[in-house]
């Protein structure tokens, strides 16, 4: 990203070098040999044939210094690593992150550092007790939204059995939430599903760790997400009423 009021800095600008000129901005570009994708910036190859790419140690230090999760496709194209590479680093982290304070975190392809469930206390102490204090309601609702993801408004307030906007705007505020999309059925309902920060902030690694439900309480959990489907017609929007198209302004 760049930015207009950044000035480059180096051996001189264009005009302080004699015979130089202004280069179009797609040459420029075209020099620095890079690839935009979905998942970042693509790198080109190393020029040196013996060069190994990056170690467990330097994938650590990536994402210690990361301001979000980052891909394993990201990882690979600045680390110069293979995708199976960035498997086995990754692995190795963890393993040697086991019994440290911090742990190795993923949901899907992203990963990133996080706390861990044991420093729960300290840092809770640390941050500050409201920081990390949630009310019943948002507790029921974010474990709903946890076992359950992706899941629209509407099957969270049919197991609930009252409004949940104002919640699920307080989850997504706090970022325990994110909006994935939205769902196939008539009014295209927003999507919820449980972030990276809430995976960090339970102690979690991946989604496997969150802990079995009763086989009654799944049940019920899927009975209403199948009556949601039911009661959903065409013109119907399954819950997705004007709060939800709020939420996703607000967002």
């Amino acid at each position: 990203m760049t930015d207009p009021d950044l000035v480059p800095v180096g051996p001189g600008r264009d005009e302080d070098v004699p015979g130089a000129g202004a280069a179009p901005a797609d040459e420029q570009l075209a020099k620095l040999d890079v690839e935009i994708t979905p998942d970042g910036v693509a790198l080109p190859p190393a020029d040196d044939e013996n060069e190994t790419g990056a170690s467990v140690a330097d994938l650590e230090a990536l994402l210690f210094v990361a301001e979000r999760p980052l891909s394993r496709g990201e990882l690979g194209a600045v680390a110069r690593l293979s995708a199976e590479e960035v498997d086995e680093r990754l692995g190795d982290l963890e393993v040697q992150l086991r019994d440290r304070g911090i742990r190795l975190v993923s949901a899907g392809d992203r990963v990133m550092l996080g706390t861990s469930p044991e420093s729960g206390a300290l840092i809770a102490r640390y941050l500050g007790a409201d920081s990390v204090r949630l009310s019943p309601a948002a507790l029921e609702t974010l474990a709903i939204i946890a076992y359950r993801q992706p899941v629209t408004r509407g099957v969270i307030e049919r197991i609930r059995g009252v409004d949940s906007g104002h919640v699920v705007r307080g989850l997504l505020h706090r970022r325990l939430v994110t909006e994935q999309g939205r769902a196939e059925s008539p009014g295209r309902p927003i999507l919820y599903g449980t972030s990276m920060e809430f995976m960090e902030r339970f102690g979690l690694t991946s989604l496997d760790d969150l802990p079995p439900i009763e086989a009654e309480i799944a049940a019920q959990l899927a009975q209403a997400e199948e009556d949601a489907k039911t009661i959903a017609e065409p013109g119907s929007t399954d819950g997705a009423t004007p709060g939800d198209e709020a939420t996703a302004e607000d967002g």
